[in-house]
């Protein structure tokens, strides 16, 4: 009896064990990018600049480079003038007023006060506070006072610059995950043809399962096109894809509507298969049909296109669904009207917009 458990917690570790290991692919380009700005802040501020420990440099410029490309030279302004602020405020007041606990109290009110006045956003404020900290608990040697604020300006401008270097892999995340979506649309259309065919409950049962299973998908999708779209916003080099991603970022509602448009089939078919209802033959052939034409919407979205080239295979699925025959069962004429309400959601993948996919849909007989 405890097989059952054990093997379900080993099935989730191995699971979230993979989820791990892709977000740390996902993050390996920011990883490296932050580990090289800051041994090039580094060199600039003690090689070039010869300043003794000039920690301050490869900390602002980590701290603004981050592991997102989320308003990225944003970030990168406010983190490198929050700590430049900090940084001279609690130099100066330091030299004149030395170190101790009131010392810090004033610094850090002043230090937040001048961020608040500069109209920082909340990293900006926040930065200058920090370092405000450091600095009136660091007291610098004799003559070295002012080279921290040096070393946080050598800093963030490192992160300014690195912050314009991106690679083509997250522009290339969004048609590559929109191309997944279609694919598993495509394999739940066909397996919801086979239930359709075989009445077999079992089988409806663990697609249904599997269907249910499909929401990281679209969060997969969506945090693609997020940064796909924030990679071309960070980087003057990668504007001309801009109007590209921003078309493929339009295409995850109506994938998302697709994906649960194709659940609420495969459960209608379920329930037909258990409670042994007859779904008629025509029906499991337009699935088949749908599934063909939507492996053709995912080559075209893998191709970076809007699968216009599809669209002649989802008109006939369409036109097919207006000339079936009807059914008496309920769970039946569910599924006829689901099928085409994912012909819709395709044909809006393939360009049209939602009144030219819905009035491609002739009335069913």
């Amino acid at each position: 009896m405890e097989a059952v458990p054990l093997e379900r917690l080993w099935d989730r570790g191995r699971t979230s064990a993979r989820a791990r290991l892709r977000r740390l692919q996902s993050k390996s380009w920011q990883i490296g990018q932050c580990a090289v700005a800051a041994g090039v802040a580094w060199f600039v501020a003690a090689d070039l600049l010869g300043h003794t420990t000039p920690f301050f440099a490869p900390v602002a410029a980590v701290v603004a480079l981050g592991t997102s490309y989320g308003q990225r030279l944003r970030r990168v302004a406010e983190v490198t003038i929050g700590v430049a602020v900090g940084v001279f405020l609690a130099d100066l007041l330091v030299v004149w007023l030395g170190s101790g606990a009131w010392q810090i109290g004033l610094i850090v009110a002043l230090s937040m006060t001048a961020a608040f006045l500069l109209d920082g956003g909340q990293l900006f404020v926040t930065q200058a506070a920090v370092q405000s900290i450091v600095i009136a608990g660091l007291v610098a040697a004799p003559g070295q006072a002012f080279t921290r604020w040096t070393d946080a300006v050598v800093g963030g401008l490192v992160a300014l610059v690195a912050a314009t270097v991106v690679p083509a892999a997250p522009l290339r995340r969004p048609r590559e995950q929109a191309a997944v979506v279609a694919r598993k649309i495509a394999a739940l259309l066909r397996a919801a043809g086979g239930v359709m065919t075989e009445g077999e409950s079992d089988q409806a049962l663990d697609l249904l399962a599997d269907a249910r299973g499909t929401d990281s998908l679209i969060r997969e999708l969506q945090d693609a096109a997020d940064e796909g779209l924030s990679v071309v916003d960070s980087s003057p080099f990668r504007v001309r894809h801009r109007d590209d991603l921003r078309k493929m970022a339009d295409l995850v509602e109506p994938l998302d509507r697709a994906l649960r448009s194709t659940r609420v089939l495969v459960r209608q078919t379920a329930v037909a298969a258990y409670h042994r209802r007859p779904v008629p033959k025509s029906y499991a052939l337009l699935a088949f049909d749908l599934a063909d034409a939507t492996d053709a919407v995912a080559e075209e979205l893998a191709a970076n296109r809007l699968a216009a080239e599809a669209r002649p295979a989802l008109l006939a699925v369409a036109d097919a669904t207006g000339r079936v025959e009807r059914s008496e069962v309920l769970a039946a004429e569910a599924i006829l009207a689901q099928l085409r309400s994912v012909v819709v959601d395709l044909l809006m993948v393939s360009g049209l917009d939602q009144l030219e996919s819905t009035d491609s849909l002739p009335p069913p007989r």
